[in-house]
Order: C-alpha cells, then sequence, then structure tokens
C-alpha cells in the first residue's frame, strides 16, 4: 500500500490532473444529489395544486405551492399568475409558461456537460500518461545499453501504467453518475411537461366556460 501511494505521488502532472478531475466531478454530483433532493421533498404537491385549480380553488393552489423550492412547483405557482394575467390572451400566456420551462429544465442540468467531459477525458489522460511513462522506460533502457537493469525497466512500466488505471477508476463511476444524473432531469422534464399540459387544458376549459357566459350576457342585454 505504501509503495501504491509513493507511486501515485511520484506519477506527475497527469496523475495530479485526473485527482483534480476527481474532485470537481465529486463536487458536482454532491451538489445535483442535493438538488435533486429538494426536488423530491414536494414531488406530490403539484398534482395537490391541480386538483385545486379543477376544483376552481385557484387561491388554495398557490397557498399551497406558492412558498415551495422546488423548480417543479415553483413553475407551477408561476405558470398560474401567468395565466391569471388579464392582459395576456391565452396563447401568448401558453408561450409564456412554456419559455420559463425551458429556463426551468436548462437548470436542471446545470453542471452536467463537465462530468461529461470528465468522463470522456479522464481515460484519454490516463493513456497519455501511460504512453509518457512507456516513453521515458524505453529512453532509460536505450540509454543504458547493455546494462539494462530489469526491475527499474519493470518498475517505470508498472508506473507508467497505474495513470491509466487511475483514469479509468476516475472515469466509471463518474459516467455511471453521470448518465443517472442526466436521466433524473429527463424525468423531471416530463414531469414538468406534464404538469403544464394538464394546467393548459384546464385553463383552456375555463377561458371557454368565461367566454361562454360573455356571450349569454351580451345575448341577454
Amino acid at each position: 500500500m505504501e509503495l501504491f501511494l509513493q507511486k501515485i505521488i511520484e506519477s506527475g502532472p497527469v496523475i495530479w490532473s485526473l485527482a483534480l478531475a476527481s474532485i470537481i466531478a465529486v463536487s458536482i454530483i454532491l451538489y445535483k444529489l442535493f438538488q435533486f433532493r429538494v426536488l423530491m421533498t414536494s414531488k406530490n404537491k403539484p398534482a395537490e395544486a391541480l386538483k385545486y385549480i379543477e376544483q376552481g380553488s385557484r387561491a388554495q393552489a398557490q397557498l399551497l405551492i406558492g412558498g415551495l423550492k422546488a423548480p417543479r412547483t415553483q413553475l407551477l405557482s408561476q405558470s398560474i399568475k401567468v395565466f391569471d394575467q388579464n392582459s395576456l390572451s391565452f396563447d401568448a400566456a401558453k408561450a409564456e409558461i412554456y419559455r420559463l420551462a425551458k429556463n426551468k429544465i436548462n437548470a436542471l442540468g446545470n453542471y452536467l456537460r463537465p462530468l461529461e467531459i470528465i468522463s470522456q477525458l479522464a481515460p484519454l489522460m490516463g493513456l497519455f500518461g501511460t504512453v509518457l511513462g512507456m516513453i521515458e522506460a524505453f529512453k532509460v533502457m536505450a540509454s543504458a545499453g547493455d546494462q539494462v537493469d530489469p526491475a527499474l525497466l519493470s518498475g517505470g512500466i508498472w508506473q507508467a501504467l497505474l495513470t491509466t488505471a487511475v483514469g479509468l477508476a476516475v472515469a466509471i463511476p463518474v459516467t455511471l453518475c453521470h448518465g443517472w444524473l442526466a436521466r433524473r432531469v429527463e424525468v423531471e422534464a416530463a414531469h414538468i411537461d406534464d404538469d403544464l399540459q394538464h394546467l393548459c387544458t384546464l385553463e383552456a376549459k375555463r377561458h371557454k366556460e368565461i367566454d361562454q357566459n360573455k356571450s349569454r350576457q351580451e345575448k341577454a342585454s
């Protein structure tokens, strides 16, 4: 174990670059896990709010989700406010809430791109370190001529191959975490789209009823 740690310390800038990449990756993963934990705390609230809206209790729906921090509930609350603006037509309000939804979904995907880059770059960096190490090992062998020390040569090759192992050790878990996080963003985006479709259906029905009532009042007058 001591020899392994010593080889890592002596392996040069490639290993240290991989160590820095792993620290960045772990920081991003922890941040995203915290972000998705916030999403889970209020995952049932949008359905409850939409049920209130369907029953005509818009104020109760806003009271339920108005102070929540999850992007899904925030977006639904903002969408209700947009539809309540009398200055916008139904189509204009719908376009606005989908613009807001696009921004929210993009925010959910923040920092996933760096994870993807690290997962792809880490094995290449490890391979690059191995190539450099092998060049150095054969350089030593060439300079030694007929007096090649097999122990020195094998030690150099061992150290060179270590960078590939470290690169793979960084890339494999980061790739798995990136895939899981990307899937979570896709699922949340699908939930947001379903919420907005449901809300738009309810609002279209409400606007139709308002128009019908106005038409009746005009005929009655």
